[in-house]
């Protein structure tokens, strides 16, 4: 890992080490991927405050997200199938974060279940669900993340239909993956990864078993969604998980305003800026566009976290300027993941800090909670 020296050099190599479809599947987003281009284009665009002669030989990143310390202002966000990134790659991911001090969120869509989580870390974790028609497998969920003791529920908000992801019907995405004519020589050409992950210990989702019926497929993984995923799914309902759940809540998936308001009187401990990934509707602005807003909105009265686009520790620091709390990671994650396992994610974490550390630092910031609008060029954020 010694010549790995930013994110984009673990995407490059996490390309080479695992097949097309499950890259894509990381790297795409829905229909014309619009939304997922802005995320990190408006990132881009944003510019920063120079200072100098100011005392930074000590600078900060130390914090706290939803009540527990943070060693710095980042969280691994839920994402599905880590597990085919990299054989076990959601304890990889927990024992990584926990190692750095920070918190890695469990997806209801992991390859190894909660209980696998939890069997192999020694730190809490937060746990991802979204809303089903069946509310009895919903509060099934909560039992079993309040019984590992996870430290915080995360409620995906935005996944009442599932978005087109067009990379993945091209490439004939199954869970597990099956070795076809379409596939075949990506397959073969990547025998480690072909080793390590479809003869391990789960090849489908671990949290849903027994859900699927007599296929864990891809298909009939989006049918089931279509039945299970609570299209009416409304504000009473997040009120049934907060009266269910007894810790930390985090609604994930907010983009407007009046949302996050609604969000609030819900009982949301803290909300995440988050238009998945690029992943649902395209079209819809970046996160980092409209977080100043939804911060005011909330006020302060609870944690703002942001995701999509952040590839940099500048990108981190940038979301902290403009409100967030922290940032959360997915593809990159991922990407370190299939680059080299827990010592990939590792790195991508040592990375991340020491970028955010040098860029608070020629900013003039000695401490991250004194991050704000005055470290960037107002008339280009």
């Amino acid at each position: 890992m010694s010549i790995i020296q930013s994110i984009g050099d673990l995407k490059a190599l996490a390309r080479r080490r695992i097949p097309r479809a499950i890259f894509d599947y990381a790297d795409g987003g829905s229909y014309d991927e619009r939304t997922l281009r802005r995320n990190s284009a408006d990132l881009d665009e944003i510019s920063f405050r120079q200072r100098v002669m100011v005392d930074v030989s000590s600078v900060s990143l130390a914090t706290t997200l939803v009540g527990s310390p943070a060693a710095m202002p980042l969280a691994i966000a839920p994402t599905g199938m880590a597990g085919f990134f990299h054989a076990d790659g959601e304890i990889a991911g927990a024992r990584a974060a926990a190692a750095f001090g920070i918190p890695f969120c469990l997806s209801t869509m992991s390859i190894c279940s909660i209980e696998d989580v939890r069997a192999a870390t020694n730190q809490p974790f937060w746990f991802q669900q979204y809303l089903m028609r069946d509310r009895g497998f919903n509060q099934e969920l909560i039992d079993r993340a309040i019984a590992a003791r996870c430290s915080a529920l995360v409620l995906t908000l935005d996944l009442q239909v599932l978005g087109e992801r067009r990379r993945d019907r091209r490439n004939g995405l199954t869970i597990p993956p099956r070795l076809t004519l379409r596939n075949a020589f990506d397959l073969v050409s990547k025998p480690a990864w072909t080793r390590s992950v479809l003869f391990g210990k789960r090849r489908t989702f671990g949290n849903l078993a027994g859900r699927l019926g007599g296929s864990s497929e891809l298909r009939t993984l989006a049918e089931w969604s279509a039945t299970q995923f609570d299209a009416s799914a409304n504000w009473r309902d997040v009120d049934w998980v907060r009266s269910r759940w007894p810790g930390k809540l985090i609604l994930k998936g907010v983009l407007e305003a009046e949302d996050a308001r609604l969000a609030l009187a819900a009982g949301a401990d803290a909300i995440v800026v988050s238009n998945h990934g690029g992943r649902q509707l395209d079209g819809a602005p970046s996160t980092i566009s409209v977080l100043p807003e939804l911060a005011a909105a909330v006020d302060g009265r609870c944690e703002v976290l942001f995701d999509g686009g952040i590839r940099s520790g500048q990108d981190i620091a940038k979301g902290l300027a403009l409100g967030a709390r922290a940032g959360l990671i997915g593809r990159s994650f991922l990407f370190a993941l299939a680059a080299g396992g827990q010592a990939g994610v590792a790195r991508a974490l040592a990375i991340l800090r020491d970028e955010l550390r040098v860029t608070l630092a020629l900013t003039g910031t000695a401490d991250v909670a004194a991050a704000g609008p005055h470290i960037l060029r107002q008339n280009e954020a």
